[in-house]
């Protein structure tokens, strides 16, 4: 026999042998078990060693963790705040290392109730434009200035615009005098100025920039979860774009207030449903809006907010402690009262970095299906809690299938609010 089929016959062992290795039980159980295990104190998680008696040690003598053995198993439980390594050992021998990290303890009350949004823009928001007939035919002043759909006009002048009514002067001003404005734009992020000449309407004799512009934006939502300590809050579970722009909205303030569901348009393959719903008539404010990032909208409270069902805080959860499987979820289908809904988590991503969409879920209740089709815009925010954590929040509902859709990690959304969830600050809170 040749040295290349021997060769052959040699690789074609160690690879079976390699892949029976990986199949026996001890090696599965042992590759479950990740190198870094993330918990809040008070927590204890289970680990299977049915196949061989592991032995555990925890380098340098801790407080951090405590570690117990079962007969067919053992578990680890977080006591206090700290960072420590747990080595496992079969026979006197260490075959692996795990990095176990206790965080302090964290609780915050869940939502569920439905809220009315209402948005201030930094300076004036540009959403289209309009042709300024003149004697000499019809023009857009703004359009020739370079100005563009979804741009914030913030200063004219070397003067702050907050508002729609603080242009008015400046343009009749500027039109009479015939002298051009000097605007302040921000655009994605950047600043930068230009010229603008306001034109005179030849029916009216008022002078025009050619553009249409907001200040403001209002809409429905759903609380997701608040701090009884801090008082902040986090709302929505993604961000709130210009409708007509699509763009998202730079805050410069805003308010919350309670809102009352009218009726639902029930959802549809294609046509995805909504809450009807109306500001409640005292328009109380109930906190105040001082972020609106990719993961919602965020602030502080003012007002108590009650949802009926949970007068205590309760833990939260790590996206990597999320599980497939069984979920509620907390909304608002009719007037004000809150309600829970059976869910299921379809999938979920243990991320290591902030980011939007991390859970697939899908409503298996039959009273919700029956009542809105499955997910409706308005549910946006809508807390999920599973066994007894609050792990997340409903984002964006799938338009082909309004029984599915897509939520957050609630791990991220405290993040956004400025709550210390790492045991440092990571963010500055607004």
């Amino acid at each position: 026999m040749n040295t290349e089929a021997i060769r052959k016959i040699m690789g074609i062992f160690l690879l079976v042998s390699l892949t029976m290795i990986s199949m026996a039980k001890p090696v599965k159980e042992y590759l479950q078990i990740p190198k870094q295990i993330v918990m809040f104190e008070g927590e204890a998680m289970r680990f299977s060693s049915t196949a061989l008696p592991v032995q555990t040690t925890v380098k340098d003598a801790s407080k951090s963790i405590e570690i117990h053995k079962h007969a067919h198993s053992f578990s680890v439980k977080a006591k206090q705040r700290g960072e420590k390594q747990m080595v496992l050992e079969v026979a006197g021998m260490p075959v692996k290392q795990v990095d176990v990290k206790v965080l302090p303890s964290l609780k915050v009350i869940p939502g569920g109730q439905s809220i009315g949004v209402k948005l201030n823009t930094v300076g004036v928001l540009v959403v289209g434009y309009h042709l300024v007939e003149t004697e000499n035919g019809k023009k857009s002043p703004g359009e020739l200035a370079g100005i563009k759909v979804g741009d914030m006009i913030t200063g004219i002048n070397g003067k702050k615009i907050e508002n729609m009514d603080d242009l008015s002067p400046f343009i009749e001003e500027a039109g009479k005098i015939g002298k051009p404005l000097q605007l302040q734009v921000l655009r994605d992020q950047h600043s930068f100025t230009t010229k603008l000449v306001p034109l005179k309407d030849k029916h009216d004799h008022a002078y025009r920039i050619g553009l249409y512009i907001r200040d403001s934006a209002a809409g429905i939502g759903t609380m997701t979860f608040y701090d009884p300590v801090s008082k902040k809050y986090g709302a929505l579970g993604h961000v709130i774009s210009d409708m007509d722009t699509k763009k998202p909205i730079v805050v410069q303030n805003g308010q919350i207030m309670k809102s009352t569901v009218t009726s639902i348009e029930k959802g549809s393959s294609g046509n995805p449903g909504e809450k009807l719903a109306r500001f409640s008539s005292d328009r109380e404010v109930i906190g105040n809006i001082t972020d609106n990032s990719p993961f919602g909208i965020f602030g502080t409270l003012s007002k108590p907010v009650d949802n009926g069902i949970f007068t205590k805080p309760i833990p939260v959860a790590l996206s990597s402690q999320v599980k497939e499987g069984p979920a509620k979820m907390l909304t608002v289908v009719e007037n004000d009262k809150v309600e829970p809904f059976d869910i299921e988590i379809v999938s979920t991503i243990p991320q290591k970095f902030p980011a939007t969409k991390g859970l697939v879920i899908r409503v298996t209740d039959p009273r919700l299906l029956k009542k809105t089709g499955g997910i409706v815009q308005g549910m946006s925010g809508s807390p999920i809690i599973q066994n007894g954590k609050l792990v997340g929040a409903v984002t964006h509902v799938f338009v082909n299938d309004p029984t599915s859709g897509y939520g957050v990690h609630i791990e991220w959304m405290l993040h956004e609010a400025g709550i210390d969830i790492y045991g440092k600050s990571d963010k500055k809170a607004s």
